[in-house]
């Protein structure tokens, strides 16, 4: 956790420093040439340098201890960090469409020169690497903020080349088209604010597992030879690389606390030495060796994935003295009526085994 930290800082560093060496050499640019295009488009890469600043703030924030008041810790700033970069993102564009068409109204005399097009050109190149590397990085680190970063670095860099190609339809044609090509550039940044701000309010709200993390738990708890089955994963994301869950793991009723209790131990430590999830255990036991009890779970399985927005049934315990079944459903969050299909359930239940009584319990599909 501490090096990723430090990886982070690192990357938003180079960044903050690449960003101002290009602020001085744009200005300089901009205002010999008395071009707005190129003195916003360094205004736009200040404003990089300030989401860098502000990407190494959260971070450091994100790596506070867990106190009385954020038990869970503080790594959720780093959506907060990336909320704020996409509002950057979101202002820079609006302010490159409206500086854009005042150029459209009132053009300005432009003095370009051979010198403006090299300039400007390695500008480009600067940033597209630039973007790609913190993309990189970003990805590697799961660091939304460096995702953010990056995609708005490309876009600069789009924002830099229709400047070049205006200076040089200029400086061949005598025609000014920085301005129209400014209104194009800054609705694709407006587009990717917006995407980075969707990503960043989603993560905050709360998003379930990826199907592929899901799995790969489940696997990892099943590698176990006691464990007849994983169900109900459920993980809340305290930030990138810090969850709390919970998973019930199905084992045979034979068992005692004393064998139960060293396997739930090694289960949680070895899904929090590869996954850095803080894991509950809970159990399921099955006693689906008996016939009689073969016969009835299977009839009751046939019953209920016949209704098509079950995806599962799990957690069946069938206790022949007291005459109870009970068993866990996940049904589809499409389903809005969800209560009435298991009374639906339990009803047709009870008229094919009259004897029993039929407790079910719905649970929600908390991962793909």
């Amino acid at each position: 956790m501490q090096n990723r930290s430090k990886k982070i800082i690192q990357t938003s560093i180079i960044g903050i420093i690449t960003n101002l060496g290009l602020v001085a050499m744009k200005a300089v640019v901009g205002l010999f040439a008395n071009s707005i295009s190129i003195i916003m488009d360094a205004i736009n890469n200040l404003s990089d340098a300030l989401s860098s600043v502000i990407t190494i703030v959260g971070t450091k924030l994100s790596q506070k201890k867990p106190d009385a008041k954020h038990p869970y810790g503080h790594g959720r700033v780093e959506y907060i960090t990336s909320l704020i970069i996409s509002i950057i993102i979101l202002v820079a564009g609006s302010a490159a469409i409206i500086e854009s068409i005042l150029n459209i109204i009132t053009p300005a005399e432009v003095n370009f020169t051979i010198y403006s097009v090299i300039l400007i050109g390695i500008a480009v190149l600067v940033k597209v690497g630039l973007g790609l590397f913190f993309r990189y990085r970003g990805k590697k680190l799961n660091s939304e903020a460096l995702k953010g970063s990056g995609l708005d670095a490309l876009f600069d860099a789009l924002l830099s080349l229709a400047t070049l190609i205006s200076i040089v339809v200029f400086l061949v044609w005598k025609v000014n088209i920085e301005g129209y090509i400014g209104v194009i550039i800054g609705i694709f940044m407006i587009k990717s604010g917006i995407d980075v701000l969707r990503t960043s309010l989603s993560s905050i709200i709360g998003e379930r597992t990826s199907k592929e993390t899901a799995e790969a738990i489940k696997k990892l708890v099943c590698q176990n030879p006691q464990v007849l089955g994983a169900y109900d994963l459920i993980v809340n994301n305290y930030g990138p690389e810090r969850g709390i869950g919970s998973i019930h793991i199905e084992v045979n009723d034979k068992l005692t606390a004393k064998e139960i209790h060293p396997l739930t131990r090694k289960i949680a430590h070895q899904v929090y030495e590869k996954f850095g999830i803080i894991m509950t255990i809970g159990i399921y036991a099955s006693n689906s060796s008996d016939s009689e009890i073969i016969k009835i779970k299977e009839a009751i399985r046939k019953e209920v994935l016949s209704h098509p927005t079950i995806k599962q049934m799990h957690g069946f315990y069938c206790d022949q003295e007291l005459k109870t079944v009970s068993f866990d459903v996940i049904v589809d969050f499409k389903d809005k009526e969800a209560s009435k299909l298991i009374e639906e359930i339990k009803k047709n239940l009870g008229n094919a085994f009259p004897d029993y009584h039929f407790v079910i319990v719905e649970d929600k599909d908390f991962s793909d």
